[in-house]
């Protein structure tokens, strides 16, 4: 079993790395794998909303940058986990820009998936950041993970968040619930629902 992360700072070694390298930590130790995916520096594209991907036969979004590499890796992991520091009290702009269209273009690719969300602040903003970042598990079809108090982490940089015990400890019980969540799926092999067509129906005719 695999599970994908996204580090949705633009830090590499800061305190939303160790966050989740926390959690990498623990599920190593009951044998699930996991791969920390950093976000490029590098201006991203928000949507287009032109359409394309729906049109195309891989649901693959027509802007070449890590939205598709994203995806790929999507499809062979049994999880997603989504870290992000507190920006202004939301998550940062690239975090954004990338659930947006990699839920929208490959939504199939996350149905009864665990997810799991986490964001780190220095002292305030959290709330409402985790409020944001787990909308995109409900409208997939996600199984959201929860563990044994808020997910969030409070410090200025790596080190600090260390100091939050409580934070930390949260961070290994949550990983100790996507693998719990994953190993039940494994065992019961039971199949995820199925739905009818999508019906889209608007308000205004």
């Amino acid at each position: 079993m695999k599970v994908l992360m996204i580090n949705c700072s633009p830090n590499k070694k800061g305190s939303t790395d160790r966050a989740l390298k926390e959690i990498a930590l623990e599920l190593s130790k009951v044998n699930i794998e996991s791969e920390i995916f950093q976000l490029p520096v590098e201006p991203l594209q928000s949507c287009l909303a032109c359409g394309s991907c729906k049109e195309s036969e891989d649901n693959r979004c027509k802007v070449d940058d890590c939205v598709n590499e994203l995806l790929a890796k999507m499809e062979s992991s049994d999880g997603l986990v989504v870290g992000s520091p507190v920006h202004f009290a939301g998550i940062t702009g690239s975090g954004k820009t990338i659930l947006d269209r990699m839920f929208y273009c490959g939504r199939p690719l996350f149905s009864g998936k665990p997810f799991a969300g986490i964001v780190i602040a220095r002292r305030a903003g959290t709330t409402s950041a985790l409020e944001q970042i787990n909308k995109y598990p409900i409208i997939a079809n996600m199984i959201q993970v929860g563990c044994t108090y808020w997910p969030m982490v409070f410090g200025n940089d790596a080190r600090e968040i260390e100091e939050d015990l409580e934070g930390m400890q949260n961070m290994r019980n949550l990983a100790n619930n996507l693998a719990w969540i994953l190993k039940l799926k494994e065992e019961g092999k039971i199949a995820s629902p199925e739905f009818g067509p999508y019906q889209r129906t608007n308000f205004i005719r």
